[in-house]
């Protein structure tokens, strides 16, 4: 598949989709890796995107994928991290901490990281420490927001539906027992 392809073919039918189910198209990228050619497609909303959505929308585009040449289709969040590379990506951003990564070093530094304050005239605009900073957006290869993870290891994950884990065991262990 041509790259003009996904841009004018593959991208329209995925967002019509994505609309359709409420979804938030966020980018569909053709990968080369060794075991062939993956089409990965990478969908949001406002609570979160849900293995159970990522499975019905699969189940939906695949078929309208069939002509196109990939191996592999997977569809997924981006991540917790989900690099900011468009405008609302930027105005969902603004106030969090984010890391700036530069092609090439700007004032000494290839990393940047403040509070994400704006996004006008093609700059970024952070606060640091010292101050405002603006760094041109055609100078940042990768914008991405700095996740917190203090505390996720107190967090329970377990379901509290599942009566194997109220009783300390395993649904394993409970089959094994009525063998």
């Amino acid at each position: 598949m041509a790259r003009a392809d996904l841009s004018t073919l593959v991208e329209p039918r995925c967002q019509r989709l994505a609309d359709t189910m409420g979804f938030e198209l966020v980018e569909v990228a053709l990968d080369r890796e060794p075991a062939g050619k993956y089409l990965r497609i990478y969908l949001d909303k406002p609570e979160g995107i849900t293995l159970n959505d990522c499975e019905t929308y699969h189940r939906a585009i695949q078929p309208q994928l069939e002509a196109y040449d990939y191996d592999f289709l997977e569809v997924s969040s981006p991540g917790v991290d989900r690099p900011l590379k468009k405008d609302r990506d930027f105005q969902r951003a603004l106030g969090s901490e984010v890391e700036v990564h530069l092609f090439k070093a700007l004032d000494g530094r290839k990393l940047i990281t403040g509070i994400l304050a704006g996004l006008e005239n093609g700059e970024i605009i952070l606060e640091l420490p010292e101050g405002e900073q603006r760094i041109p957006r055609k100078l940042a290869s990768l914008v991405k927001p700095i996740v917190d993870m203090t505390g996720v290891e107190d967090v329970d994950l377990s379901d509290p539906a599942d009566p194997a884990e109220d009783q300390g065991g395993t649904r394993d262990e409970e089959n094994r027992e009525d063998d």
